[in-house]
């Protein structure tokens, strides 16, 4: 039958983590809700959930769990999807004149798979060669921060981040790689707990052999305090 077909494509695309778009799929009336809103919705959502497992929301270890799942979902770990959290793109000039790469390493990527809405947990490398405008070095860690805080795919996720450092520095020359485990991989189905996803993107000048090697060999010193 087509339908038992559909959710069989559907559940292999969510096995084999593969991505529909390079942009958020999002909806054109995700924004039409205030916070409080979806707030109220999921948390009534989350409590038919917990209900129809069979548990107990009078307990009260469980009975606030719904509000503090809903108010999760929408201020932090999708926080991401709120535009009006987007870090703001102040560049300023590059008045010392540095024309080598500039490396923040060892990002902390906290996201969510799309797929089984499952942490993803690694560190993100981003780069990128100045044509006349720097950025803040935390701004980096933001950006990171905010695709981040999404439903992703790692492999969206790497492409938005060189993006978006593309569109507010003006060059191509930006390159970010990441490592993170998915807990999709390792605390379900196959169970590997040592596997690690790593992907990449490469733009401008990164794309270049020499330029490329330089940045992973820096992304490989170990750095210590």
């Amino acid at each position: 039958m087509k339908i038992e077909s559909d959710f069989n494509d559907i559940d292999a695309l969510g096995d084999d983590h593969i991505g529909s778009s390079s942009e958020t799929p999002l909806r054109a009336d995700a924004f039409k809700l205030s916070k409080n809103d979806k707030i109220d919705i999921i948390k009534d959502d989350v409590k038919h959930i917990l209900e129809t497992l069979g548990l107990d929301l009078s307990d009260d270890s469980l009975k606030g769990t719904p509000n503090r799942v809903a108010k999760m979902f929408v201020n932090e770990i999708f926080g991401g999807l709120d535009p009006d959290k987007k870090p703001s793109a102040s560049t300023f000039d590059n008045k010392y004149k540095y024309g080598e790469m500039l490396v923040e390493k060892n990002i902390t990527v906290y996201s969510t798979c799309e797929h089984h809405l499952l942490p993803i947990v690694g560190r993100a490398h981003v780069a990128y060669i100045s044509n006349g405008t720097v950025v803040g070095l935390s701004k980096m860690n933001r950006i990171v921060d905010y695709f981040s805080k999404r439903p992703q795919v790692q492999e969206r996720l790497t492409i938005q981040i060189v993006k978006e450092l593309q569109n507010v520095l003006n060059t191509e020359d930006v390159a970010c790689v990441i490592d993170a485990k998915h807990l999709c991989v390792n605390s379900r189905g196959i169970r590997d707990i040592e596997s690690s996803t790593v992907t990449s993107e490469f733009g401008g000048k990164f794309k270049e052999k020499e330029t490329r090697r330089e940045f992973l060999d820096y992304i490989k010193l170990d750095t210590q305090f």
